[in-house]
């Protein structure tokens, strides 16, 4: 059977980048929280968006493993903030007896405040189809991210250099 990976990072640490490398490198099938939440709703999700993303990450679990159990690997674009997240993923896909593992994206702060100015100005001109990042939405963002400890990552990602942990 095929292998889930799980990106997992801040909002713009390049999860959604590096899961279309991985995808193009492997053969394998990226599933997007993002790219499903924007297509219904745009920037408009308002106070429904948590909810809104719940849903679709728990349709995507689903889908996940259908598309495993037919043999090709499944990327997970989305971050896995937390450790309740993380563990749950891991419990889900041991349950069904399919592997997986995490793959940590780490920027430095410099850069990712870099990274988010860029992709503004992108959404700002029409360029790219993501989420604007206001500071209201990064500041919730670290309060809500919680790193994960060594023995979570399989795989950490710094630089765009992948390097085993």
């Amino acid at each position: 059977m095929a292998e889930v990976i799980m990106t997992c990072g801040r909002i713009c640490s390049g999860k959604s980048t590096y899961a279309e490398e991985l995808r193009k490198r492997l053969g394998a099938v990226v599933l997007s929280v993002d790219e499903i939440t924007l297509a219904l709703f745009g920037q408009d999700a308002g106070d429904m968006h948590d909810t809104y993303v719940e849903r679709t990450e728990n349709y995507l679990f689903e889908k996940s493993v259908q598309i495993a159990a037919g043999g090709t690997d499944v990327i997970l674009d989305w971050g896995f903030w937390t450790k309740e997240e993380r563990r749950y993923a891991r419990e889900f896909y041991s349950s069904r007896g399919i592997k997986c593992s995490l793959h940590y994206i780490d920027v430095p702060d410099d850069e990712w405040h870099r990274r988010i100015k860029k992709r503004n100005g992108m959404v700002a001109a029409g360029e790219c189809s993501a989420y604007y990042i206001d500071e209201g939405i990064a500041e919730k963002s670290v309060e809500l991210f919680e790193p994960p400890d060594d023995e979570e990552i399989d795989v950490r990602v710094s630089d765009r250099r992948k390097e085993k942990s």
